[in-house]
């Protein structure tokens, strides 16, 4: 009863926010940044609790700390961060597929598949590329996240 319960839940609320997508996109920014907020926390008290015999660690928890405590506050306070973080993240994968292709497609040419490796490192490069360039925009990322809470409430509902 609590599956059927907790699958519908997902559906709707997924409904709700393929509907007004932005909204989902500011509850993933918000719980991701309390989340990191914590881990900045932590590295702050860390970095001054090991002051006293590890100089240059306590350094690098506190300079870490402070990135990860501004990084935390934007992803709270500005959702939109979100959207650039992915697409950052989207771009640098994509660069870093299609150097693996190539050098894959230079390594193995006696092999029968490395030229299909290659070609297919390539190919997804590109594609990251491109959806990196929509997923800066909070509609479309609100809208997978809606996509992925109605997906995940069906094959809940279907499991149970």
């Amino acid at each position: 009863m609590k599956s059927k319960f907790v699958s519908l839940l997902a559906i709707i609320l997924g409904m709700i926010i393929i509907i007004f997508p932005v909204m989902g996109l500011v509850g993933v920014s918000s719980l991701i940044g309390l989340s990191v907020l914590l881990v900045s926390i932590y590295l702050l008290v860390a970095g001054v609790a090991i002051m006293d015999y590890n100089t240059r660690g306590a350094i690098l928890d506190l300079i870490l700390g402070m990135v990860l405590l501004i990084l935390s506050l934007g992803l709270i306070f500005n959702p939109a961060i979100l959207g650039f973080l992915a697409e950052i993240t989207m771009y640098f994968a994509g660069i870093m597929l299609i150097i693996v292709g190539l050098v894959s497609l230079i390594n193995n040419r006696s092999s029968r598949y490395g030229f299909y490796t290659g070609i297919a490192g390539i190919v997804l490069g590109v594609l990251y590329i491109i959806i990196g360039t929509y997923l800066s925009n909070p509609i479309v990322l609100g809208s997978l996240i809606g996509i992925w809470l109605v997906i995940s409430g069906i094959l809940k509902l279907k499991d149970s």
